[in-house]
This record gives C-alpha cells, sequence and structure tokens, in this order.
C-alpha cells in the first residue's frame, strides 16, 4: 500500500521477541515532543504481551507494525475475548494498541490487516481500543491532551479521533476521568447519613495476611456491582488475583478499604500511587539505576498524585439510601488515607459519562471532569 507518491508501507506482524521490542519502542519516537506524554514501563509493556499474562487464558490476539523505508510509522492489535463473547453472544473483537503518524495511509493499512484478521476469526463487529481488554487502559483520548496521563490511563494525539473516524468507525461511549484533592470538605449531607450507618457499617482497610480471599471478595463485589454496566465483561479469578498481587506491592493497606454491612463485604474501593509520577524521568527503562529510583520514589517519598481505578457497590444496595452512603463511606476512608501520605491531587476514573449516579456522587465531593476517552465501533 502506498500513499501517492511516498514510499511504500509495508506491514509485520509481531511474531518474536524482536518485533516486539519495535511494537513497545515506537511511541517514544511519536511522542518526543509531547511534554505531558510519559513512557509506560518496558516490562509491563512486556508483561502485558507475555504468555504468561493471564488475560489469554480466555483471549487471543495479533499485532502489527507498519513500516515505511523500514522505519515503524504505526502499530495496531486485535483481540477476540472469549469472556466477551461468552457475556453477549455478538462477535465482537477489539483493536487497542493504536500508534501512528499523521498518515492516512498508515491508519488504512493498520486498520485493514486487524479487520481481515477479525473476520478470518468469525469477529462481525470491532470496538475499541483496548488496551487490551475492558479491564485495562480503555477508550481513545479525546479532551484533556496537556495533562499527563495517570497509572494505567492511556494518552494520546488530537489527530487519532478524526483517524479512527475515517476508517469507519462510530463513537458509541464517552468515559470521563475526574480530579480531585483528598483534602476535600464533605457535604454535610453525606456525613450525616454516614453517621447513621456507623452502627452496622465497618469501613477497613486490606488485609494483607489474606490477600488471596481479599481479592476474592473485591472480585465478587466487583462482578456484581458492574454486571449491568454497558460493556460489562467479569473479572476473571486468576487474572485478579495477580492483578491484586503485582498492585499491592506498590501500596498501603489503607489504599484498598472495604465496607462491611452487618459483617458481610457489600462495597469496596482501590487507590494507587501513581506510578507514573515516579517514573516519569525513566524513560521507559529500569535498568541500571531506574528500579532504585522508582522503588524509593513510591515507597519513601510517596507520589503526590494517586489514581483510584475500581470501585463497587453491591446492586442489593445501589438503589437504596444505603448505595450512596456506602460509596461515601470507602471514598472517605481512602481519602483519608491519601492525605495523610501527602497525595495532593486524585483522579477518578474512568466513569462513562451516563453514569449519572457516580458522577453526582464524585462532583458533589468537589471531583471535576478533565479528560474525556472514547469508544469507537464498526461492522466488519
Amino acid at each position: 500500500m502506498s500513499d501517492g507518491g511516498a514510499s511504500a508501507i509495508s506491514l509485520d506482524a509481531v511474531a518474536h521477541s524482536g518485533q516486539l521490542r519495535r511494537f513497545i519502542a515506537l511511541p517514544k519516537r511519536l511522542y518526543a515532543a509531547d511534554p505531558a506524554w510519559i513512557a509506560p514501563l518496558d516490562f509491563e509493556q512486556r508483561q502485558r504481551f507475555s504468555p504468561s499474562n493471564h488475560f489469554f487464558d480466555h483471549a487471543r490476539w495479533r499485532a502489527w507494525i507498519a513500516c515505511r523505508d523500514g522505519v515503524p510509522v504505526g502499530r495496531i492489535s486485535a483481540q477476540i475475548d472469549e469472556l466477551h463473547l461468552r457475556q453477549y453472544g455478538d462477535r465482537t473483537g477489539y483493536f487497542g494498541m493504536l500508534e501512528a503518524e499523521d498518515d492516512p495511509a498508515v491508519f488504512a493499512a493498520l486498520f485493514g490487516v486487524a479487520h481481515e484478521w477479525l473476520r478470518s476469526e468469525g469477529m462481525q463487529r470491532v470496538r475499541g481500543p483496548f488496551n487490551l481488554h475492558i479491564n485495562e487502559e480503555v477508550g481513545l483520548l479525546v479532551e484533556g491532551f496537556a495533562k499527563p496521563p495517570f497509572i494505567l490511563m492511556g494518552h494520546g494525539r488530537p489527530g487519532y479521533g478524526p483517524a479512527v473516524e475515517a476508517q469507519g468507525y462510530r463513537p458509541v461511549k464517552d468515559l470521563l476521568a475526574y480530579r480531585i484533592r483528598p483534602d476535600f470538605a464533605a457535604p454535610r449531607v453525606m456525613t450525616q447519613l454516614a453517621a447513621r450507618a456507623s452502627g452496622q457499617v465497618v469501613v477497613r482497610p486490606l488485609r494483607r495476611r489474606q490477600l488471596a480471599a481479599e481479592a476474592a471478595t473485591m472480585r465478587d463485589i466487583f462482578n456484581d456491582a458492574w454486571q449491568h454496566n454497558w460493556g460489562f465483561v467479569p473479572l476473571a479469578e486468576a487474572e485478579w488475583l495477580e492483578t491484586v498481587a503485582t498492585l499491592s506491592k506498590l501500596m498501603p493497606d489503607d489504599y484498598i478499604q472495604i465496607a462491611e454491612y452487618d459483617g458481610e463485604p457489600v462495597a469496596f474501593i482501590v487507590a494507587l500511587p501513581n506510578v507514573n509520577e515516579a517514573a516519569r524521568d525513566l524513560g521507559g527503562r529500569l535498568l541500571p539505576l531506574g528500579w532504585a529510583k522508582l522503588l524509593w520514589r513510591l515507597k519513601v517519598r510517596h507520589p503526590r498524585s494517586a489514581r483510584i481505578p475500581l470501585m463497587g457497590v453491591r446492586q442489593s444496595y445501589q438503589h437504596s439510601r444505603l448505595g450512596p452512603t456506602l460509596a461515601f463511606m470507602v471514598i472517605d476512608a481512602v481519602r483519608r488515607a491519601l492525605h495523610r501520605r501527602g497525595v495532593t491531587t486524585v483522579e477518578m476514573g474512568w466513569i462513562l459519562e451516563d453514569n449519572a449516579g457516580m458522577r453526582n456522587i464524585i462532583e458533589t465531593i468537589g471531583g471535576q471532569a478533565y479528560k474525556r476517552y472514547r469508544i469507537y465501533e464498526r461492522k466488519l
């Protein structure tokens, strides 16, 4: 494929470690002049595509690099998640990991090969971007390019949205990220409701010595709480346990809070120290001294920013007076933990734009939407 008189674009499937390194390295060149971009840690990116990633227990994928004159100019992945197909039976695959130069021919070549593979696997629709699935990095950044991304949130270039739509995609959902200070003054009505519930509701931090059981509790609440949300795919047991085991190494116990009502776990919240803040000057590399710098910044100095990526309240409480109270109580407990460690900025997200209940809670305590991500889809 060529662009007028320009050099031809070639496409290479990512089939070995050398190609994967080129795939991972491409954004470093594309974002070299972008002051808001933060290089993801290379080892984390390699682990994402490792056969040991439990996502691949229930999913299959392909990835490609677009090159011009031997120089990488774009990349894309395509994924098929069997958990999604079991949930919806809609023959929908995903695209993700999209990065490319500002060239329509590059986007056309990348999407062309991804669509071809998805069709060959029996898919009739494609949705994305998901890096690699809906419970990881989701959506294409369309507003908020000037601010650096927080941990496990994507960045992007302003031209990506129009370039994706030029390939026949239409927007289907917008996701919002909120910023809030952890020293917010709680509304009186919320503190009164929490005080009334305090006799029956206990909010406690993670019990690290019972990590597997705690992970199972959070997974059970999440899969119940989120089951009616758009695009919901349940958390798989092995995948979630590995995620909790990994992330728990980065955070104090009180960055996870679990609410129990009459002794039954009914809500939880997870806060993560913003690793991106600590890793900003590492260029994605942990050798030779990056490990020491990162660990010192996370464990001793502590990042001044954090992200709340997960929160859930069981369905049976969501439409009662107790539902918003439980949400407020776990938010309040984790924000106290963050404030004690000097955190001054918290990102909460992503939140579906049409999730009016959660948006109202966040905005009531002072949250302001500052980034917008968009999910697209098209028929194949």
